[in-house]
């Protein structure tokens, strides 16, 4: 057999042994939301280990500072160059609401109309830049100082964790509703193709109203609101887990969730998972040592890998990069590399390359 064809088949016959699941996922799956600020090293590194997309925090309450002051997207502006650079695709997430508009940064802008009117001004004004055709693709265009490859921004994430009193105050089903229905309309208007993600909602937490609601609790609560299946494209979830177990069960109950409700349209994101390095598992469930967090990020992603059809799973985030002592709980150990200026990996490093390179 000539050698070209041999080659053929070899690779035909490797092919066919790789269950359907593990084969085409979606473009962008595998992600990476930071908690650290990001340079071009950390991208280049990235793009070394197979990362895809990185998930960012886009602050209205930052780029916006006073009902009259323009939009000051440098900051932005700047990852998504260095982003761009190295072909990582972004997934912002739109919050924060600024003093001016609602008082208090974890207030939703659903109550008065300058905060409601400020709210979709500014969604629009992020997807007009930074989406398919936006004015920062046209100042880096082809011919420009300082031309980049197009990667525009497709999908939009809304809030964060907005089951949880830390990014939200009141946690509420109904407003989360309201808001989603003033943000829909100020996407769309800028890109009619556009993805709404829904927030990452934190799977289990411990507290209970009116401080937090289970994921899917709120989910059922949600969609019980009329008309609300259409304000939106994708679930998304942060599956914290003492292992890899117990985020199947939450990734199940979530998939569930959905369907008792006939949405069998939206996809489901997981924006948000994570183990710690650190053991300290009687006071952080999630903190499981060194070689644990390598194990539980294997088993998390076959779990996913091998379900990604059926469970529409168009992108899986692993909090986080670096760690970053003092951030929360279990920030100073969830990192894929330890914290400093240096890139020192993790066993957890090498477990996620083997997936997603």
């Amino acid at each position: 057999m000539p050698r070209l064809k041999l080659a053929t088949a070899l690779a035909l016959f490797i092919l066919c042994l790789v269950p359907a699941s593990a084969q085409a996922l979606p473009r962008g799956f595998f992600g990476i939301a930071p908690q650290t600020p990001l340079g071009s090293a950390d991208f280049a590194r990235m793009r070394s280990g197979g990362v895809e997309t990185v998930r960012l925090s886009l602050p209205w309450a930052s780029i916006q500072r006073s009902p009259r002051s323009d939009y000051d997207w440098s900051g932005f502006d700047a990852a998504v160059s260095e982003a761009a650079r190295k072909r990582i695709g972004i997934l912002p997430v739109l919050g924060t609401s600024p003093g001016w508009a609602t008082g208090n940064w974890r207030r939703m802008p659903v109550d008065g109309g300058r905060a409601r009117r400020g709210w979709a001004g500014f969604v629009r004004a992020a997807v007009e830049r930074y989406g398919p055709g936006g004015d920062f693709w046209v100042e880096h265009g082809p011919g420009t100082d300082q031309p980049l490859p197009p990667l525009p921004i497709k999908a939009w994430q809304i809030w964060n964790e907005e089951n949880f009193f830390y990014f939200v105050k009141p946690v509420s089903p109904g407003r989360f509703a309201r808001l989603l229905a003033i943000t829909r309309p100020a996407i769309r208007s800028a890109d009619p193709r556009a993805e709404i993600v829904l927030g990452g909602l934190f799977g289990a937490p411990k507290q209970r109203l009116p401080h937090a609601m289970d994921a899917v609790d709120f989910l059922d609560q949600l969609y019980r609101r009329g008309g609300v299946k259409a304000d939106f494209d994708a679930v998304a979830l942060h599956p914290y887990a003492a292992d890899v177990a117990e985020l199947r069960r939450q990734v199940e109950a979530v998939q569930q969730t959905m369907a008792r409700h006939g949405d069998r349209r939206s996809g489901l994101y997981i924006t948000e998972m994570g183990w710690g390095s650190a053991y300290n598992p009687r006071t952080v469930a999630f903190e499981v040592g060194v070689q644990g967090q390598a194990r539980e990020l294997r088993g998390a992603y076959r779990y996913l890998i091998a379900n990604h059809g059926r469970l529409k799973l168009r992108q899986v985030d692993w909090f986080t990069w670096k760690d970053a002592p003092g951030a929360c709980s279990f920030c100073d150990s969830s990192g894929l590399f330890r914290a400093g200026a240096k890139f020192r990996p993790k066993p957890a490093w090498r477990a996620f390359v083997s997936f997603a390179r």
